[in-house]
């Protein structure tokens, strides 16, 4: 498609994504099916795009950088916190083996799922839920990417499902928001920040947890854990 392949070229390539297994999937993944009619002609647009609920659909070029940061690898199993239009889905399934998504807003959920089962992606488990409590009996996994954002760390039983070695990738914070990558080795998380972004607030539990700072201080991890 022209313009998938526009999109790829300057938006993406052009801003430095290099990984051929996501430019693959971003080739293969037909963007505009994803988005609601009413906004289909933004499909390709360099920025998010509305799918409903206050829900938006991330810019080319996040999802790309965001998927190329976990550094896939074929036979990995991937867990995706916010499923949105299963976009970001469809991309990860393309790399990884298996993908694990949670949406807590189930139209959103049950959208992304017709759509996916209608172009045949079969690795991409979907269920409606609230994504602060993860999978547990899916996990361990070998990657989590978070696509929206906890106010101020990533919830701990994330982490907890997260293979030693494992990497998550999320957005951070409230107004100003940090995309960070955090590894973990053994009992500690090394963290690092990758750029300023915007994205929509995660809700549901972390929310009623966030000035709660109890949870943050009883968590094993040791130096290297805080996210804030």
């Amino acid at each position: 498609m022209r313009e998938n392949d526009h999109m790829i070229r300057e938006q993406v390539q052009n801003r430095g994504i290099v990984s051929p297994s996501v430019l693959r999937a971003m080739q293969v993944v037909p963007r505009d099916k994803f988005v609601p009619s009413d906004y289909r002609r933004f499909a390709y647009e360099d920025g998010p795009v509305p799918i409903g609920y206050e829900q938006t659909l991330s810019q080319p070029y996040i999802v790309a950088y965001m998927t190329e940061a976990l550094e896939l690898s074929r036979n990995e199993r991937v867990l995706e916190i916010g499923t949105g239009s299963g976009y970001q889905s469809a991309v990860l399934s393309n790399i990884a083996a298996e993908v694990f998504s949670i949406e807590i807003i189930r139209p959103l959920a049950e959208r992304a799922q017709k759509v996916l089962r209608g172009l045949h992606y079969d690795n991409i488990q979907i269920k409606v839920g609230d994504g602060y409590d993860g999978w547990p009996e899916m996990a361990p996994f070998d990657a989590i990417i978070l696509t929206a954002a906890p106010p101020r760390e990533v919830p701990w039983p994330l982490v907890d499902q997260l293979k030693d070695n494992g990497r998550i990738v999320a957005p951070i914070g409230e107004h100003r928001q940090k995309l960070v990558i955090l590894e973990k080795q053994g009992n500690r998380l090394e963290k690092r920040v990758l750029l300023s972004v915007r994205f929509v607030p995660m809700t549901g539990i972390v929310q009623r947890k966030k000035n709660d700072d109890r949870n943050t201080h009883r968590h094993p991890f040791r130096n290297g854990n805080s996210l804030r």
